[in-house]
């Protein structure tokens, strides 16, 4: 199913959507996504973030000796690169990574190792607003978890490269600009001693690509975002679905 344009309605009508489809990514996941030493929950607390959806780690974070050894269906970035329009690099600080299991934490003290947000109209409504989403996505990124950035909606004036280009400035690269026909974005970020972006431009009419979602800095699962988008869709309201109309 084609994306659709969410500027036509409503921003709780999109709200509704929007907590309708992050379920359904759970969902999947948990059902056949994930490697059995991870599972994902919702709307749960690491640190001083809120995210959508959390993927956490039952035993210790995985270190380099352990990548290969993964159980599960989760790909090596080696073997299999992700198939994306743009990537990018970048160095972290050393010392900041080293603190990033004290500073993300599950309550249950498992380990918190990536975020997904699908980002709303209320995280564009104000300036305030979305600088604390940035920045708290950056501290995320620094801290060593990994983040998987949704964001259906039209770059505006406070992202006029998109929510990637944004938060890439806010890390130390302003160099990417976004193809002006295709104003929506994916964007997976590997948090490792070097950061990665892997960023998926598209617009409206377009189907989503799966993304990978980041276990380690080398290990990825893929999200299945148009089947689970599908399954979203069929619950809006007839009423907003006209609106929306064909995308």
């Amino acid at each position: 199913m084609p994306v659709h344009d969410w500027t036509r309605v409503s921003a709780g009508t999109f709200h509704d959507f929007h907590c309708t489809w992050i379920p359904e990514i759970k969902n999947r996941l948990n059902e056949d996504v994930l490697p059995t030493e991870y599972y994902a929950q919702v709307e749960q607390i690491a640190g001083d973030t809120i995210a959508d959806i959390l993927t956490l780690r039952t035993d210790p974070i995985a270190g380099p000796s352990d990548v290969d050894g993964a159980s599960g269906p989760a790909t090596a970035v080696a073997t299999v690169p992700p198939r994306v329009r743009f990537t990018a690099e970048l160095e972290t600080d050393p010392y900041a990574a080293r603190a990033r299991r004290v500073a993300i934490r599950h309550s249950s003290d498992d380990q918190v190792v990536a975020l997904i947000e699908v980002l709303s109209p209320g995280n564009k409504a104000s300036r305030i607003a979305f600088q604390t989403f940035v920045s708290k996505a950056s501290r995320a990124l620094r801290q060593g978890c990994h983040l998987l950035l949704i964001d259906l909606l039209p770059p505006g004036p406070r992202d006029p490269q998109g929510i990637h280009g944004a938060l890439w400035a806010e890390l130390g690269d302003d160099s990417y600009v976004a193809p002006p026909d295709q104003p929506l974005t994916l964007a997976a970020y590997s948090a490792g001693p070097t950061m990665k972006a892997y960023v998926e431009p598209f617009g409206v009419g377009a189907p989503l690509t799966a993304m990978p979602l980041f276990l380690t800095p080398s290990l990825y699962v893929n999200v299945p975002l148009e089947e689970t988008y599908q399954a979203a869709y069929r619950g809006v309201p007839r009423r907003w679905r006209e609106v929306l109309g064909p995308p």
